[in-house]
């Protein structure tokens, strides 16, 4: 028989082939004993272990309230609206609030520009109807989700030519009646909510022209609703009280009994489901649960107000040269902050931390269109602003506005306007500031105490107190947008 002689350079490759077979084949076997994953989480032959499910379970129960109860937030912040106007007597379809607001409302970035007028309309009753004057009004009406329905006045399709609408329930059927201009509702609670213009400055005509808004029921055209002036009432028509504890959860849970379930975000339903609410089943989670949802709610709300003063956005800036923001994210919002791809979450989070309702009117970032909102809320070196210090602002005239502008400070733990022996938080040029010159700069300060000379253009703001600012202009013309005009940075005064 021949032999066969093996040479050593073709030995050498074939045994480092092999072991690194054996090597590959080795590692591609899972650990059968205490395998750590990389999440923490213990296995053993593949399995969990009864500590990781349990870590894992927790986890996930906490995740899932978390994003529960951010894209429930609007809808609780909803109901601490309608629920201020009930604490002081005002009931759902009986009456309406109507006042100039001051900062001893309590509610999120309220303003004192224009008197308001708002109400709770119940629609499970039926259709109800809203007649506005021809005049100047700025109005609207969301559902309890903070969905836009229609906007009133102004902003409306008869540009305050007057408004002769019906809101419908979700469940009605059929065709509206005729001579109506129709909204359809997803929820049998409504908030309208209507502003009127003081043209020349005049606050007591515009807070009486609210009372001549009519609203009442279409089958019973009698029963009108009776506007209450509450402008010198305490009044608190947030959702601070529920918004970081166990309460958050119960309030939610009778808003999802009450109201139907809308076909539009089925997923958010199975999220709440998943943490045991649903609508028409008892709520009564266990000790672990309710420690769960309580910490969840903690965290969903500071990670809303890290969206609204910490947000890593780029396209917050109004200006690339300046520290103020846009308040809201995304332009001609109509509904639920909808963009081509979804919703726009960051942004919807960051609106409902510290504001509330919607229509495509706060969003438009078009000339003569609506209103704008930029927030300030640090100075020009990028530092918070500190009650304690105190700043100057400029503003460079003419303001690019058709109807008004103003400059309005918020206490950021309450997101209202800030409250000091001052009793004022906004300075308006409809008002203090109606004499300025239309040429020069405006100077307006902001601190503890008044600098000497500009009391009148001073807010006070408190010691050891975060504050921020909103600058809105009603009817903003092109130089609002087109970068042609721009406020100053706040600068601290030394």
């Amino acid at each position: 028989m021949p032999r066969w002689r093996i040479s050593s350079s073709f030995v050498v490759p074939c045994l480092v082939l092999l072991l690194a077979g054996c090597q590959t084949e080795n590692q591609s076997q899972p650990k059968t004993q205490n395998q750590a994953s990389p999440s923490g989480y213990g296995f053993n032959q593949g399995y969990p272990t009864p500590a990781a499910a349990q870590q894992a379970q927790n986890d996930t129960d906490f995740q899932r309230a978390v994003q529960a109860y951010r894209f429930w937030y609007p809808t609780v912040s909803a109901e601490g609206i309608f629920q201020g106007g009930r604490d002081i007597g005002i009931q759902d379809n009986v009456a309406g609030n109507m006042g100039a607001a001051g900062p001893r409302q309590v509610g999120f970035t309220l303003n004192s520009d224009t008197p308001y007028g708002s109400a709770t309309l119940d629609l499970s009753q039926g259709p109800i109807v809203i007649e506005v004057p021809p005049g100047p009004y700025i109005g609207l009406a969301d559902d309890h989700n903070q969905t836009w329905i229609l906007d009133m006045g102004i902003p409306g399709p008869g540009a305050g030519r007057g408004d002769k609408v019906i809101l419908l329930p979700p469940d009605s059927k059929g065709n509206p009646p005729a001579g109506y201009r129709a909204g359809r509702s997803e929820t049998y609670k409504v908030l309208l909510a209507v502003r009127a213009l003081p043209i020349g400055g005049d606050q007591k005509a515009a807070l009486n022209s609210l009372g001549n808004i009519k609203v009442y029921p279409l089958n019973a055209k009698d029963k009108l609703l009776a506007w209450q002036d509450t402008s010198e009432k305490k009044m608190d028509s947030s959702s601070l009280r529920w918004e970081d504890n166990f309460q958050y959860w119960q309030v939610l849970k009778k808003i999802i009994d009450d109201e139907p379930v809308s076909p539009r975000f089925p997923s958010m339903y199975g999220l709440l489901s998943a943490i045991g609410i649903e609508k028409g089943k008892p709520f009564n989670p266990d000790d672990r649960m309710r420690d769960i949802l309580t910490r969840a709610a903690k965290a969903g709300r500071d990670q809303m107000l890290v969206s609204a003063f910490a947000s890593n956005r780029p396209d917050r800036f109004a200006w690339p040269d300046r520290k103020w923001e846009w308040a809201g994210l995304v332009p001609n919002v109509a509904t639920f902050f909808d963009t081509p791809m979804g919703f726009d979450l960051e942004a919807r989070d960051r609106w409902f931390a510290q504001a509330i309702v919607t229509s495509p009117a706060m969003f438009r970032r078009t000339e003569g269109a609506g209103s704008l909102y930029w927030l300030g809320d640090r100075d020009n070196t990028g530092t918070y602003l500190d009650g304690g210090k105190t700043y100057k602002l400029s503003m460079p005239q003419p303001v690019p506005y058709k109807l008004f502008w103003s400059v309005t400070v918020y206490d950021n733990a309450t997101r209202s306007e800030v409250q000091t022996d001052q009793d004022k938080a906004a300075l308006r040029s409809l008002f203090e500031l109606k004499n300025i010159s239309t040429t020069q700069p405006t100077e307006l300060y902001f601190g503890p105490t008044a600098p000497a000379g500009h009391e009148t253009q001073w807010i006070k703001t408190i010691p050891g107190k975060g504050w921020f600012a909103y600058i809105r202009i009603y009817g903003p013309e092109k130089a609002a947008f087109d970068g042609s005009w721009k406020p100053g940075d706040f600068e601290e005064v030394k």
